[in-house]
């Protein structure tokens, strides 16, 4: 198959494009630094043109309220030349639970990249995974003072970026799921126990204050960053910190 990975020089889009090509697919990766801006239209008829398959990993360079303006008019632009190009599957990275987050502008800027591929042209799977553990360090970043790092005791479910390319890679070359397919961690941990494990490997002394009010995640109600129901990727915290 014929691949063109938008945002394919990232953390996770890079390992995708990898993946793909060892299993014997034309995988291309497409980004700014290689001419294509998905806001602009550059590049994008040239990045699509002869894909069987789009696999969109573009991110948003904010997380806040410019985050929907930033999918709106990237997917509107993506959808119209995959379209002309008659691509046959079109793929997209998404979160678990976006949908039950609404206090996040960026987890509603995912559920409206969603919805515009579901209502798009093109057939289309939506794989959505819990947190990555390689976000762990930021997190802590966020609320950390001095001595101290607050986090929120809010549930999760970390996978690895590994196995998050993993799946997308496999999710590209099947038949379309017109639909969503979650992905998650093997554990579930609370954010301030996953932040006291990590500092303990790490030799790290600062102390784990439990903070419901913290970060960006104490936006979150309940344990829906979660899905004991998803496809389970095999890689454990310890063993990834390891």
């Amino acid at each position: 198959m014929k691949i063109a990975v938008i945002g394919g020089t990232g953390l996770i889009g890079s390992q995708v494009v990898e993946k793909l090509n060892a299993a014997g697919h034309q995988a291309v990766p497409h980004s700014k630094s290689t001419g294509v801006d998905v806001i602009s239209s550059e590049g994008l008829d040239a990045a699509v043109a002869e894909a069987d398959v789009v696999v969109n990993l573009t991110n948003s360079p904010t997380f806040d309220e410019a985050s929907p303006a930033f999918f709106q008019t990237s997917m509107d632009n993506l959808l119209a030349a995959a379209h002309k190009a008659g691509v046959g599957h079109f793929v997209v990275l998404s979160i678990v639970g976006a949908d039950q987050v609404p206090a996040l502008d960026y987890y509603q800027a995912k559920v409206l990249q969603e919805k515009l591929l579901a209502d798009g042209p093109i057939p289309y799977s939506i794989v959505r995974a819990t947190q990555f553990m390689e976000f762990m360090d930021a997190a802590m970043s966020w609320t950390a003072d001095g001595d101290t790092v607050r986090l929120p005791a809010t549930p999760i479910q970390p996978i690895a970026a590994d196995d998050v390319a993993d799946e997308v890679a496999q999710v590209a070359v099947g038949a379309p799921v017109n639909g969503i397919r979650n992905i998650a961690g093997p554990e579930i941990f609370t954010l301030d126990e996953l932040g006291r494990i990590t500092l303990s490997h790490k030799g790290d002394h600062r102390t784990v204050v439990t903070d419901p009010t913290a970060g960006m995640f104490a936006a979150v109600r309940g344990d829906v960053l979660t899905d004991k129901d998803a496809h389970l990727a095999p890689t454990r915290y310890t063993d990834w910190l390891s």
